[in-house]
C-alpha cells in the first residue's frame, strides 16, 4: 500500500500540494533529497511518509511522550535514520536547522495556539534557506464561526466573529483562528511570498462518518473534496487553509 492510499479525505488536498511543491523545489534544486523541518510534527503523521520517499525531517514539538511515538513509528516503517526528534519550539527552530538551514518547514495546526504567533514565523522565515517553502495549515476562521453556531454555542461563534485570536473576556481562551487576508498578512510580514492558498476539508468535517463506511464512499469523498478545492469561492468555509509560502532570494530575516 503506497502513502497516498494511506491517507484520507481529510488530509488528501494538503498531501497533493505538499507533494507538488517538494517535486518542484527538488526539480529547481536538483536535490532528490530535501531537508524538512516540521514545527510541531508529534507523532510523525507527515514526517514519517516524508522520510519514506527520501526526505530528512527534523520533528520540533514540545513533547516527549510525541516524540517517542514518533521514533517508534519511524522504527517501524524503516526510515528512522532519516527522521530526528527534538524537544523544543518555534524558539528553537534557530538552533536545529541553523539559519537558512531548511529546505521546507512544515508548519500544521500550530500557529492557532502558540504565544507569538508572529514570533513563530519569523523564526519559520529565517530558517529557510532562500528559495525554500513553508507549508502552513492553519484553522480557517468563518468555518468556526459556523461550526459553533450549527452547535448551539452562539457566544463562542460571536466571539469568533469580533475577534480572531478568540481570547476577550475569557479565562479559557478559544485556539486562535484565521482568515485568509490575515495569514498572508502575516507571512508577508515575515518577508514570505504566498504562492498557494487551498481551502481544505470543506466538505470532509460536515459529513458524517457513517454516511462514508464504504472504501468507494471514501473515495467519491475524496474526489469530491479535491474538485471543491478548486472553487476558491469554498475557501471562505473551509475548515483550515493550506498555504505554500515561498522565500524570495535575498531576504534576510
Amino acid at each position: 500500500m503506497n502513502e497516498r492510499q494511506r491517507r484520507n479525505p481529510r488530509t488528501e488536498a494538503i498531501w497533493t500540494q505538499l507533494y507538488e511543491a517538494l517535486a518542484a523545489l527538488s526539480t529547481s534544486t536538483g536535490r532528490r533529497e530535501l531537508e524538512i523541518v516540521d514545527l510541531g510534527g508529534g507523532s510523525g503523521v507527515f514526517a514519517v511518509p516524508l522520510a519514506r520517499i527520501g526526505h530528512r525531517v527534523t520533528v520540533v514539538d514540545p513533547s516527549p511522550n510525541a516524540l517517542a511515538t514518533l521514533a517508534r513509528r519511524a522504527a517501524e516503517a524503516g526510515v528512522g535514520d532519516q527522521v530526528t526528534g527534538v524537544q523544543g519550539d518555534a524558539a528553537d527552530l534557530a538552533g536545529v536547522a541553523g539559519p537558512g538551514g531548511a529546505d521546507v518547514v512544515v508548519c500544521h495546526g500550530v500557529l492557532e495556539v502558540v504565544d507569538d504567533v508572529s514570533g513563530a514565523v519569523t523564526a519559520i522565515a529565517a530558517a529557510l534557506r532562500p528559495g525554500g517553502v513553508a507549508s502552513v495549515v492553519v484553522a480557517q476562521r468563518y468555518a468556526a464561526v459556523l461550526a459553533k453556531a450549527l452547535a448551539g454555542h452562539f457566544a463562542d461563534a460571536r466571539l469568533l466573529l469580533d475577534d480572531p485570536d478568540g481570547r476577550w473576556g475569557r479565562s479559557d481562551p478559544l485556539p486562535r483562528r484565521f482568515d485568509e487576508d490575515g495569514v498572508r498578512s502575516l507571512l508577508g510580514a515575515a518577508g514570505l511570498r504566498v504562492d498557494e492558498v487551498h481551502g481544505v476539508r470543506v466538505l470532509t468535517d460536515l459529513v458524517a462518518g457513517s454516511v462514508v463506511d464504504d472504501p468507494a464512499e471514501v473515495a467519491a469523498l475524496a474526489e469530491l473534496e479535491a474538485a471543491v478545492v478548486a472553487h476558491p469561492a469554498f475557501r471562505a468555509v473551509a475548515a483550515a487553509l493550506h498555504v505554500l509560502a515561498g522565500k524570495p532570494a535575498g531576504v534576510d530575516v
